[in-house]
């Protein structure tokens, strides 16, 4: 799928924060429950979120140009890294909230009807969320699984607030309303940690996963039985971008025409086998100590981490 086909699931994803964030205020004014607040809360940075993601996808998805010679990729880092900001500032709103509400305690009323809103606007978050997950892991989106993982956040929430609203109009013990509020808020703090700590390390270049490390080692080693060598392998993953690259040694009676040609196959098969990765390639000779000067404490025969 074309980058620039990704923003439709943006744009879903402001619709449906759009419509659950109507439907949870509406179910606050009805109740007065202060965690269905802290539901209706987490809505609007659903909405603040989804908009981030939609300027980013489509950032992202412009070509290469004088500028930015390697894409703009990088762009979708942005958006989930602003995002995972965002749940923890809507956090520390419905802690102070839930706070006040806990030292003031208020009765709630209509119950059944504000659950009801409330459920409803939780199912379409769920079958959202659920989709964004699946386009996000399929197509390498940082930013689509940053906001799958929001949403999915604010379901589980969602259905933790409706639980403790219940439980507070069987029992009538309103303190329970503002402690769930605080549960959720320490909930939402831990996804917004992890999306940060996400986007900070695509930010500083992190190396591909150990699986897609693997799968280059193993298209390198389909060359060695025709006595080449390699080493000074480096990748890194730059949001749906992966960068490769690798010295390449070949005996130093080949042509260069003879090492051309095989760097243009190694190259191509690691795009085979990585469809998004952009392939660097290094020729040197065997014979010539010199090309192991620059090895990162390596050896003949062994890959640099990375």
């Amino acid at each position: 799928m074309k980058r620039s086909a990704l923003t439709r699931y943006a744009w879903l994803s402001i619709a449906a924060a759009i419509a659950t964030m109507t439907l949870k205020l509406v179910a606050f004014l009805v109740t007065g429950s202060v965690g269905l607040l802290s539901d209706a809360v987490e809505s609007v940075v659903n909405l603040i979120g989804g908009l981030m993601a939609l300027a980013m996808l489509t950032v992202a998805a412009r070509p290469a140009d004088e500028n930015h010679a390697y894409g703009h990729s990088k762009a979708e880092y942005f958006a989930s890294g602003l995002e995972g900001g965002l749940i923890l500032v809507a956090a520390v709103g419905i802690s102070v909230a839930a706070v006040s509400r806990l030292i003031s305690p208020k009765p709630l009323a209509e119950l059944g009807l504000g659950l009801a809103v409330s459920i409803f606007a939780s199912l379409i978050n769920l079958g959202v969320a659920l989709l964004l997950l699946k386009v996000g892991r399929a197509e390498n989106s940082i930013t689509l699984e940053a906001n799958a993982k929001h949403l999915l956040t604010d379901v589980w929430t969602s259905a933790g607030v409706v639980l403790a609203v219940g439980v507070v109009g069987i029992t009538h013990w309103i303190v329970l309303d503002p402690i769930i509020a605080l549960v959720v808020a320490a909930n939402i703090v831990r996804t917004g940690v992890s999306i940060v700590k996400r986007s900070v390390s695509g930010l500083m270049d992190i190396v591909l996963s150990e699986p897609d490390q693997a799968t280059v080692r193993r298209v390198l080693r389909n060359y060695e039985q025709m006595g080449v060598q390699f080493h000074e392998l480096r990748t890194r993953q730059a949001g749906a971008q992966k960068f490769v690259s690798v010295h390449v040694l070949v005996p130093g009676a080949w042509t260069v025409r003879e090492g051309h040609q095989l760097l243009d196959r190694i190259e191509a098969d690691i795009r085979s086998a990585l469809p998004e990765a952009v392939v660097f390639t290094h020729l040197e000779s065997l014979e010539d100590p010199c090309s192991w000067d620059d090895t990162a404490g390596g050896k003949p025969g062994e890959f640099a981490r990375g």
